[in-house]
């Protein structure tokens, strides 16, 4: 029961985030990628990151980083600028074209959510799955402090 329980949600996670890539394509033509990486940006302070924050934040590897900034930057949705602090580095921008791009997926993003997601849940199981989740990641914490020491 424990391993269905396991296959089972990483076929609704695997399909479930399929079904919201396809969306955010059709609808405002980015990729689920492009879409967290602008996110990302928009919540960060003046809009922009240092490349080493921002793959931090997605939890992505420098070089997956690296290939979807310059994908996202021939398409006008972010840009490097250099850091006045610091001559060798830079930041990553989101531009003006990036925030309207996200600003107009937004509604339909989160509408896609609620109806795929958290409309199939109720109250009760809203909360027990919110609880689980935050003991999942504490005990993912744990272990990459033990790792990390």
């Amino acid at each position: 029961a424990e391993w269905a329980l396991w296959r089972g949600f990483l076929t609704m996670h695997r399909d479930l985030m399929r079904e919201l890539d396809g969306r955010l394509q059709r609808d405002s033509g980015i990729s689920q990628a492009d879409y967290s990486v602008m996110l990302t940006l928009f919540d960060a302070p003046d809009r922009r990151l240092r490349p080493g924050a921002l793959g931090e934040a997605l939890g992505w590897e420098k070089s997956r980083l690296s290939h979807q900034l310059a994908r996202m930057a021939a398409r006008g949705l972010v840009e490097r600028a250099e850091c006045d602090t610091d001559g060798r580095g830079t930041w990553v921008v989101l531009t003006r074209e990036g925030r309207r791009t996200l600003l107009h997926s937004l509604r339909d993003h989160a509408a896609s959510i609620r109806s795929l997601f958290l409309d199939a849940l109720d109250p009760d199981e809203k909360q027990v799955l919110a609880r689980a989740t935050e003991r999942v990641l504490e005990r993912l914490g744990e272990a990459a402090q033990r790792a990390a020491s």
